[in-house]
């Protein structure tokens, strides 16, 4: 009888025990412009790895993502930044919007794609590349020339048939005029788009747009971002994942914490698991330049020539000029642009 009595007060105790619990976690604000089927696997890793906390997304693309930060830089809502491109943090640390911070372990990161103030301001995790999406069905169809350099998008036969995203609203289109930029020199590079455009059907707002409408054969090329050209690829998509010869523009994955946050503590911790050998290696199931050196990714289909056809840039000097040259293509190239929804 007495052990009756007593189950209903075990069960009320081990109740409040776990809203306790609960109410002792940290939520964490992370802004991120990650692939939206990579939060809740990322979310669920890290609340595993880094006790007592809990990670409250806010997600955008790229450039959304970095304007609505900088406007909340008086009054900043974020924690954390995590996964956003380093050419962004680095206007942001221009800003003073970044918490100075080394996490645990950052010195083992390649140093190119981490911070190079002490303390660090911010670390890489992974960098993604433009590459191009061909639709062989629809190149059969259409009788589309393969291409093999960016250049050859030039050609008549590509007319309405190239969708690239908008640089100011996506990460992957402005990393790939960035790398144009670099290829080229500035002047070529403007010629450049100013003949691709011609040929261009739509800018997106999205930088994995582009390669989903050409994997569902609405256009013959979707000029995008390596990660989801592999993506589809795997997933039966009838793509080619074509790395131009010329060169190819490549940003950084990052992160960051917010200059200002009431949980300092809590962000020092996530942080110092996310350049962690075990964050690595979930990096590494959508990418294959990784951060971490000696992690094997564990993605499959990437093209060899990625690395070796990157184009040589400075991510500072490029973060620099970055509003003048979004400024620039706005002013050239915005009228073919997708409604903003």
């Amino acid at each position: 009888m007495l052990r009756r009595a007593l189950l209903p007060l075990a069960l009320g105790l081990v109740a409040l025990a776990g809203v306790a619990q609960a109410q002792t976690r940290t939520r964490l604000t992370v802004y991120t412009a990650l692939e939206t089927e990579q939060l809740a696997p990322l979310k669920a890793a890290a609340e595993a790895a880094v006790p007592g906390i809990e990670v409250a997304w806010v997600r955008d693309s790229t450039g959304v993502i970095t304007a609505r930060l900088i406007a909340e830089r008086q009054n900043p809502r974020a924690d954390v930044i995590w996964g956003v491109s380093a050419f962004s943090l680095l206007q942001m640390e221009a800003l003073e919007m970044l918490e100075p911070y080394t996490p645990q372990g950052a010195e083992a990161l390649r140093p190119n794609m981490r911070s190079d103030r002490s303390p660090m301001t911010w670390t890489g995790m992974d960098a993604f590349v433009a590459a191009i999406c061909f639709n062989t069905a629809v190149a059969q169809q259409r009788n589309l020339p393969r291409p093999t350099t960016w250049a050859d998008l030039l050609a008549p036969a590509f007319r309405g048939q190239v969708v690239m995203p908008n640089p100011n609203s996506s990460g992957t289109g402005f990393l790939t005029v960035a790398g144009w930029i670099g290829a080229q020199g500035e002047a070529r590079a403007w010629d450049y788009m100013r003949g691709l455009h011609d040929n261009i059907q739509v800018y997106t707002h999205s930088g994995s747009a582009p390669c989903n409408n050409a994997a569902r054969g609405e256009y013959g090329v979707g000029i995008s971002l390596d990660m989801r050209a592999v993506t589809l690829r795997n997933q039966g998509a009838p793509l080619e994942i074509i790395v131009p010869t010329d060169g190819v523009g490549y940003d950084i994955e990052g992160t960051a914490i917010q200059r200002g946050t009431r949980n300092l503590d809590a962000a020092r911790r996530f942080v110092d698991w996310s350049v962690s050998r075990q964050a690595a290696e979930l990096y590494g199931r959508w990418y294959a330049l990784l951060a971490l050196p000696g992690v094997q990714p564990a993605v499959r289909g990437y093209p060899a020539e990625f690395e070796q056809r990157l184009v040589s840039q400075d991510i500072r000097a490029v973060a620099n000029e970055r509003e003048r040259i979004l400024r620039e293509w706005a002013s050239r190239f915005d009228g073919k642009s997708a409604p903003r929804n």
